[in-house]
């Protein structure tokens, strides 16, 4: 069962790093964002980066309950909301795309999906959701990300 997992795990980082967008529009919203406002938005990709690890933990030593606490806590993970102001949500507003923020809502939805399955002790769901998860990642990386990422803005060979 372990070598599975770990070939399912295998499987699902290659999967993840070759995500299409499904869109040929392409706007680094970060770089546009002022800078109270990005380190808010970094600070919370950061817990979220943090939790995907533990969860990829998880899953490959079926510690159900650690990956249902991390993807709760992603899906709850919303740094932004509790600290910035009211002025800064206008200009966060404004500012994102409706893609962006679209990404954003459907990525947390898939976290409540996940913790429900490590719930559940589903691990191929677990799985499942845990790529499409890294897969949205990479997706609105590659979109919205590229002044952050920049290795995302080069064509690949």
């Amino acid at each position: 069962m372990n070598s599975r997992i770990s070939l399912l795990t295998v499987f699902i980082l290659a999967t993840a790093v070759n995500a299409e967008t499904g869109s040929s529009e392409s706007k680094a919203v970060g770089s546009q964002l002022p800078d109270p406002i990005r380190s808010l938005l970094i600070e919370e990709m950061q817990a979220i980066n943090a939790s995907m690890a533990k969860i990829l933990t998880g899953l490959v030593s079926a510690h159900h309950e650690l990956v249902a606490e991390q993807a709760k806590a992603i899906h709850d993970s919303f740094i932004m909301a509790q600290k910035i102001t009211k002025k800064q949500r206008q200009v966060l507003k404004s500012t994102l795309p409706p893609a962006f923020i679209e990404k954003d809502q459907a990525f947390h939805q898939l976290s409540a999906r996940l913790a429900e399955a490590a719930r559940a002790q589903d691990s191929e769901q677990q799985l499942s959701l845990f790529q499409s998860m890294q897969a949205a990642c990479v997706a609105c990386h590659q979109q919205h990300a590229t002044d952050r990422f920049p290795h995302f803005s080069k064509k690949q060979q």
